[in-house]
């Protein structure tokens, strides 16, 4: 279950991140339990084995770029990231997170208000966006309630699971 307010530390990434990168081709048919090791390895060779359950990705634009690979988001939610705030995310990419159950905001200004290690807190409802360590608030894209709960029900599969 998500809860509207999330709050975690950093990793931030620049711009163009493609789902290339989220979820190397390589290892495309892969149990999630190995593809998730090899995550950004390519722009963060540790991400994997140093990310920790609540981290946040702090993006710029065009995060998601690139093939419609459902399994991008998938990993980063198997690896413990709680949300990904982005400049901008591509179309694809944002649908297959909310399907998967991870949070995704886009917020104008994120990439030059946080640096790596910095905690973030995200109201998913209001869209606010703010650098604990510096005070900088910022005004994201809130999510729509009915987004929020496909979110809180751990994805669309539950969701459809118990309309049953």
């Amino acid at each position: 279950m998500v809860s509207d307010i999330l709050a975690g530390r950093v990793w931030k990434l620049d711009h163009d991140i493609s789902t290339d990168v989220l979820s190397p081709g390589a290892y495309a048919v892969d149990p999630v339990e190995v593809r998730k090791l090899h995550v950004l390895e390519s722009v963060i060779p540790a991400f994997a084995s140093e990310v920790e359950p609540g981290d946040v990705i702090v993006a710029g634009r065009n995060f998601g770029c690139g093939s419609s690979r459902e399994t991008a988001p998938e990993n980063l939610k198997a690896l413990g990231v709680s949300c990904v705030v982005a400049e901008s995310l591509a179309r694809l990419f944002m649908r297959n997170a909310i399907a998967v159950g991870l949070p995704v905001v886009v917020c104008s200004g994120v990439h030059d208000a946080f640096a790596d290690g910095d905690t973030i807190e995200i109201d998913l409802a209001s869209g606010q966006v703010r650098n604990v360590q510096t005070g900088v608030a910022l005004q994201g894209d809130a999510l729509p309630e009915e987004m929020r709960e496909i979110l809180a029900a751990g994805g669309i599969l539950a969701v459809l699971r118990n309309a049953r």
